[in-house]
């Protein structure tokens, strides 16, 4: 699957309006609604290369700026390092995950910031069982109650939602910091109380020690994953897919 993304800086025209509107077949106003935030923007989803292609060049044609996103690439191809703990050294900082495995990365190799808000969805299933009264067996007891033993299945289901930090450096590399998955003994005796406040500090210090990097929060609320991402695209499960569109976008205009 592909996604076809418009990248606008400026007020878009009537015209590109009504280019947009007829490639997807819908009204003008509705069209506008999805220009509406500047920048890049998911203004179609298509199955293949074809009709992505297809669809690109008739924005293109329309005067847009656009280009193509896939899909599978973004969400389960691109290497991503899971990070659980980290050293900030004099002219790099080195990760590491949680198998033991390090990575180190130059301050300067990190082109772009991505604070985001990542949703962990997990599903529990349980075995309840219950007491009822049972009316046959208290009718037959002459008014006794009488209960009876009965098993059901209970589905629990939370939604807890984590603070992240994407790192993307100018080679691809990708590396996701999250707040209560990290370990923050690196900090040493800087460490502050709360996971919150050392996952502040641990931002703050990226950022100081990355003056030339792009930091982007568009990310880090719900409401902004959902204007790029448009209406057909759930943030939870493309979270992923919205790294890589940020990241196309910068490259595009660097």
């Amino acid at each position: 699957m592909k996604v076809v993304v418009v990248d606008h800086t400026e007020e878009v025209t009537q015209e590109q309006v009504q280019t947009l509107a007829e490639a997807l077949g819908v009204t003008a106003f509705d069209a506008r609604q999805r220009l509406v935030c500047q920048g890049p923007v998911v203004v179609s989803t298509q199955a293949d290369d074809l009709q992505a292609e297809t669809f690109l060049h008739k924005l293109r044609d329309g005067g847009f700026e656009a280009f193509i996103v896939d899909v599978e690439t973004a969400q389960t191809k691109r290497p991503v390092f899971f990070v659980k703990s980290f050293v900030f050294g004099s002219d790099e900082i080195r990760f590491t995950d949680q198998g033991g495995r390090n990575v180190s990365i130059p301050y300067p190799k990190i082109r772009l910031i991505l604070p985001s808000l990542r949703s962990m969805v997990q599903t529990e299933t349980n075995t309840v069982t219950e007491k009822k009264l049972s009316v046959g067996k208290t009718l037959m007891t002459g008014g006794i109650p009488m209960t009876k033993k009965v098993t059901r299945k209970e589905t629990i289901t939370t939604d807890d939602r984590e603070r992240m930090l994407y790192l993307c450096a100018n080679n691809g590399a990708r590396v996701l910091c999250g707040q209560e998955s990290m370990s923050y003994e690196g900090f040493g005796g800087e460490m502050k109380p709360s996971r919150e406040m050392n996952f502040n500090m641990f931002v703050t210090k990226i950022r100081e020690s990355c003056p030339d990097a792009v930091f982007d929060e568009r990310l880090a609320q719900r409401a902004g994953q959902v204007k790029l991402l448009g209406p057909t695209l759930n943030p939870d499960t493309y979270i992923d897919l919205a790294v890589d569109i940020l990241v196309a976008s910068f490259s595009n205009n660097s």
